[in-house]
Formats: structure tokens, C-alpha cells, sequence
């Protein structure tokens, strides 16, 4: 049985955003392609019938000249004619002068102006882009929208039940090793009573039992966890609100074995209980086992 595939075809007008579209379709989980010749696109989705992996695919097409143009259309007709494949057209654009505005600012040459003024190429670009416009199932105005606003239109346009946009990573770490430098939040907890100095509690980690209950026992440690939870609870909803797809925490101690460890598993059953998507890392929990074998 051959599987349901998505396709989004983003196209447009240069200049109105097709960017920031493709970045948000690649939160949203799609494959994305730019700048896909049309004449590839009927190979390319042989290819991926073949490997049956992707099932959500957006493309970035520009249309540069007449022959260009033909030849998306006729690929898209081939489309709509194949049953596994659902088609849609985004279709961005904006007004000539917010376009020649943002040519302006960011001081590149229109593709079909060559050597006529930026109003000169925009002009062709949108007679040439009429057809195209005319098929389109979305079409969306940039003209008065920022790119977080775009960004906000498209997902809600095209998100799904089963798509995930926002998600925690949380990270364990030694700060012997350094920090990470990817973290958006970063904790350090080597105020807390330390099982290394434990002969029975060195060896493990804060993924054992034993040091698991051994730092949740503290009383130091049920006070810090309940401040920096409630912490965490009230920034991630503001996250999401600015648009970040993402947020890196990190919890820190001397070896990033024990109690670093213990606390990120605790965070993370506790935030995916309440509804965030989490994906837990322990950056440094084996290192000092590894050390300790090469000697």
C-alpha cells in the first residue's frame, strides 16, 4: 500500500518572504527542498516513494522565466493526477513598494530586473506569476506582517493534530567538562550534598536507585527543585509565545554524574506529565568511568 505524502509548493513573488516560510515548515517536521528545479520534481518524488520515510514535503520554487513557469505548471498538473500525493500551492506576496522597500534595505538586485530599476523586475515577476497565483490554495500578503507574524499564519494554516512545535531539551552536565554552549537556561547545583563522596554512591549515577533517592532527600534539594520548577513554568509559556521552537535547560554539578543527573529525570517526567514534548541528555555521565580506564 503506497503512503499519503504531503506536498506544499512555496512560491511567490522574491522578496516576499519564501525564507521564513520554508523555516517554518521544517519546525512543522517537513522535509524541505529550495529552489527546486520543476523539471526534477517528478524524479524527485520517485525517489521518495522509494525510501517510503517522508510523508511531509515543502518545496521552495522561484519562478526566474517563462520556460521556468511552464514547466512548474506542467509538473504540478502531473501531481494532481497521482493519488498518493495531496498538492497545495502557497503563494506569497506583497505590495510593489514594501517590495522595492525591503530590495532596498537589504541591497540586492531583483533576478529579473538585470539591468532595468528593482520596480522594473518586480513588475514582470508579478504578470509572470498570475498563472501560478490563480492556482494557488493559500495566498497570503506580507505586506504589513513581520516574519514572526508569517511564521504564526503559516503554522496555523498548516499545522496538524499530530504536529509538535514546541519542545524541551534538557541537559546534565559537568561543569569540569564546560558548559554547554547551546543552553538557553543554565542551573548550578554543586550547592547540593554530593554522593562522589560516598564510596557506594561513586561509582553510580543519578540514574541509580540509590542516588536518585539519595539526592531527593535533601532537604536542600526538595527546596531548590520547588523554587526553580515553578521557575521553569512560568518562563516556557513566554517561550512559546515569542516563537522559539525550542528551549534548551541545563542543570550542572562538579562531574555531571550524580546530581545533575538525578534532577534533569526529575524535571523531565515532571514537564512531559504536564504536556511539554522532552528530550533528555546526559552529556557527561560516563566520562568519568572512561577516564578512568584509559589509565
Amino acid at each position: 500500500m503506497v503512503q499519503s505524502l504531503q506536498l506544499v509548493i512555496i512560491t511567490g513573488m522574491s522578496g516576499a518572504g519564501k525564507t521564513v516560510a520554508m523555516q517554518s515548515f521544517e519546525d512543522m517536521g517537513y522535509y524541505c527542498v529550495d529552489n527546486m528545479p520543476p523539471n526534477l520534481l517528478p524524479k524527485f518524488w520517485e525517489l521518495v516513494r522509494e525510501t517510503g520515510k517522508m510523508t511531509k514535503i515543502a518545496l521552495v520554487m522561484d519562478l526566474r522565466t517563462r520556460d521556468f513557469f511552464e514547466e512548474i505548471k506542467s509538473s504540478i498538473e502531473a501531481l494532481d493526477n497521482t493519488s498518493f500525493i495531496t498538492t497545495k500551492i502557497l503563494y506569497l506576496e506583497a505590495t510593489d513598494e514594501e517590495l522595492v522597500s525591503r530590495y532596498k534595505e537589504t541591497r540586492r538586485s531583483h533576478p529579473l530586473a538585470q539591468s532595468d530599476r528593482v520596480i522594473e523586475g518586480i513588475r514582470k515577476e508579478r504578470k509572470l506569476l498570475e498563472g501560478i497565483k490563480g492556482r494557488a490554495q493559500i495566498v497570503i500578503d506580507t505586506t504589513e506582517l513581520t516574519p514572526r507574524e508569517l511564521r504564526e499564519k503559516i503554522i496555523k494554516e498548516f499545522r496538524t493534530v499530530n504536529t509538535t512545535m514546541f519542545r524541551v531539551e534538557l541537559i546534565s552536565f559537568g561543569f569540569k567538562y564546560s558548559l554547554p554552549i547551546d543552553a538557553d537556561i543554565v542551573m548550578d547545583v554543586r550547592f547540593l550534598p554530593n554522593p562522589h563522596y560516598i564510596d557506594e554512591l561513586r561509582p553510580q549515577t543519578g540514574l541509580d536507585q540509590p542516588v536518585y533517592d539519595f539526592v531527593m532527600q535533601q532537604p536542600e534539594t526538595e527546596i531548590f527543585y520547588r523554587k526553580f520548577i515553578d521557575l521553569i513554568d512560568y518562563c516556557l509559556p513566554g517561550y512559546k509565545r515569542e516563537g522559539k521552537n525550542n528551549v534548551t535547560i541545563a542543570i550542572g554539578c562538579t562531574g555531571g554524574r550524580h546530581r545533575s543527573v538525578a534532577l534533569i529525570e526529575r524535571m523531565g517526567k515532571q514537564l512531559e506529565a504536564d504536556g511539554y514534548p522532552v528530550n533528555i541528555t546526559h552529556r557527561d555521565k560516563g566520562k568519568a568511568k572512561e577516564s578512568v580506564n584509559r589509565s
